[in-house]
């Protein structure tokens, strides 16, 4: 009897726990994906996005717009590959959402890419793929962030992924960058400064129902969330002197040119050919943690892919180069230098750590990249905290011409999705 009251028992218990945790927000049980933009695959390269006749990526939609993002990517060989995509919808901090396919896509949920074309006379072989979206089969119903996944055979192991965002313009932004901070005067860093205008949406509750998040260049590592205004007016939310929009000001982007194998282009020091790879090699790049500030033309970080080499498509004709950088410094005992920029995604992780050489004191990366053009930076991370600063390798300077991006998201009291209700990009000149 006392045996089968305890049985009883445990069974109650097990019931009672699945209970808790079918009842307990999922994102308590175990720590959600955060998604950015990535590739697993080795043999994948150059994930690119940009909007039709744009040069440089893009990572956002109007809903309901005429723009199309084009995405394309490289496979390392000529061997005929199948590829899939699918689409999710994520809510503000870039986690899943908790709304199914059918309400935030018009159409197909999985759609195979049928545009590939294998490369012309380079090198290295490569097949180039491309899909555009939304198109005839996918739209889009919402706004909000979303993922788009890239699937060779097993639907669960994306071989890449690229993170944009779709906007309905609701509100309006108006931002400016300064100086004159409240930490100092022209010196450092930069605040950013910003007003939602609401021009008559309604909005019941902003601290509770906004989310507000800033990104200085495209990157993830320095963004700030959980923003909340200053001031509240009836059409108007002010977002002034927040000690948390206070940025490094870093410094321009470096800049190299691959876009010829025959002409060293801009920061090249020379080019040679070690079968199968094209090599170039960069001018060793100096500390300039303690120079002044200088102008340097760049694009924030942002890179282009196109050749020199007589009339061939940038697309199938540009080769792959193994390019080599080099940092002449001594040894950081306290953090890791990476290499920083759209070529790597702006991922701080072992696809963009420096090594370093002890015997000639010098960091040393190399990375096979598309010809074109591209900008980067060295940034340096703390092993204590993991926060990653400019300024330790590059200085950091209140004048540098650096763009930021402020996204809006709206959830009202019942919504299960965060909208995407306003997107400003500013850039300081």
């Amino acid at each position: 009897m006392q045996i089968a009251v305890c049985r009883y028992g445990m069974k109650l218990v097990a019931v009672l726990v699945a209970s808790f945790l079918f009842l307990v927000p999922r994102g308590l049980l175990a720590r959600e994906e955060v998604f950015r933009t990535r590739i697993f695959d080795p043999k994948i390269k150059t994930l690119r996005a940009v909007l039709s006749g744009d040069t440089y990526t893009s990572d956002l939609l109007e809903l309901n717009g005429k723009d199309v993002i084009e995405l394309s990517f490289d496979e390392l060989s000529h061997d005929n590959r199948f590829y899939t995509y699918r689409v999710i919808h994520c809510n503000a901090d870039w986690t899943r959402s908790n709304i199914s396919e059918m309400e935030y896509l018009n159409g197909f949920t999985t759609l195979q890419i049928n545009d590939s074309r294998i490369s012309n006379a380079t090198a290295i072989p490569y097949t180039h793929y491309k899909l555009e979206i939304p198109n005839r089969d996918m739209q889009f119903r919402i706004s909000g962030n979303y993922v788009l996944q890239i699937f060779e055979d097993k639907p669960e192991t994306p071989v890449a992924q690229f993170c944009f965002s779709v906007v309905e313009p609701k509100v309006d932004v108006v931002a400016t960058i300064r100086g004159n901070t409240d930490v100092e005067l022209n010196r450092r860093l930069q605040q950013l400064d910003f007003h939602i205008n609401l021009s008559g949406y309604n909005i019941l509750d902003a601290n509770r129902d906004l989310k507000v998040t800033v990104r200085q260049n495209r990157r993830s590592d320095n963004e700030v969330t959980d923003i909340k205004p200053t001031f509240i007016a009836a059409s108007k939310l002010s977002y002034i002197n927040n000690p948390k929009l206070i940025f490094e000001g870093g410094n321009e982007y470096r800049r190299f040119d691959i876009s010829s194998l025959y002409t060293v282009g801009i920061g090249v020091d020379k080019i040679a050919y070690d079968r199968p790879y094209y090599d170039a090699f960069l001018y060793p790049d100096l500390l300039r943690n303690g120079s002044f500030y200088s102008f340097e033309p760049d694009v924030n970080g942002r890179s282009v892919i196109n050749t020199q080499e007589g009339f061939r498509d940038s697309d199938t004709g540009s080769d792959y180069v193994r390019v080599f950088f080099t940092l002449e410094a001594e040894p950081f005992f306290d953090g890791d230098v990476y290499i920083g920029g759209d070529l790597n995604y702006n991922l701080i992780g072992a696809e963009s750590r420096m090594q370093y050489d002890f015997e000639n004191k010098k960091y040393f990366y190399h990375s096979l990249l598309k010809q074109g053009g591209y900008n980067y930076q060295y940034w340096f991370v703390s092993k204590n905290t993991g926060k990653v600063s400019v300024e330790r390798v590059e200085g950091s300077h209140w004048q540098t011409g650096n763009e930021y991006a402020i996204y809006v998201y709206y959830r009202p009291w019942g919504e299960r999705y965060d909208r995407l209700i306003g997107v400003k990009t500013v850039s300081k000149q």
